[in-house]
């Protein structure tokens, strides 16, 4: 293994031990959508189960929508799997709070190819800035079965983003 890839690994288990975002709050019970004088935010919230492992994961996403672009202001989730599913929803975390759904779709997307590259990487030093401690999952892709596993956060994001109505949402470039 080489030290690029010892680099990666690490990052993949320290996440899995302190993951960022874990605990979902004492009223996540599903989906809300919120305009008052007060707020103009909306929750969305979705259970995913990886069928092939067991792994699963119940994701919160809260978005403001006071500006002129919808804005993810906390991500928190519940889930049990391996260290690769567990890893990746506490780098998802990181990737999209406090950042604008525009910038959310292109990390998904983004993150999505970078699985697909079957364990090469992207040849683009912008994407690499853009994934941060996501480019620790480049060999991942080397492992069709595991690529479930580090997508099933961003598919519990996409799903809770669709059930909070959230215009604009990443859903409508995945589908």
């Amino acid at each position: 293994m080489d030290a690029m890839e010892q680099l990666y690994q690490q990052v993949i288990l320290d996440h899995a031990k302190s993951p960022h975002g874990r605990g979902l709050p004492a009223d996540a019970a599903g989906s809300t959508a919120v305009a008052t004088a007060e707020h103009d935010w909306c929750s969305g919230q979705s259970h995913q189960v990886n069928t092939t492992c067991g792994d699963e994961v119940t994701l919160r996403v809260d978005v403001d929508l006071t500006g002129a672009r919808p804005v993810v202001r906390d991500v928190r989730w519940e889930g049990s799997g391996c260290s690769i599913s567990q890893a990746s929803i506490s780098v998802l975390h990181d990737l999209v709070t406090g950042v604008d759904l525009d910038t959310v779709t292109k990390v998904s997307t983004t993150f999505r190819a970078l699985l697909g590259t079957r364990g090469v990487g992207l040849d683009d030093e912008s994407a690499e800035d853009l994934l941060g401690d996501a480019n620790a999952f480049t060999g991942v892709g080397k492992f069709p079965a595991r690529i479930k596993c580090a997508l099933l956060g961003w598919a519990a994001l996409t799903d809770a983003l669709i059930l909070a109505g959230v215009p604009g949402s990443p859903a409508e470039a995945t589908r």
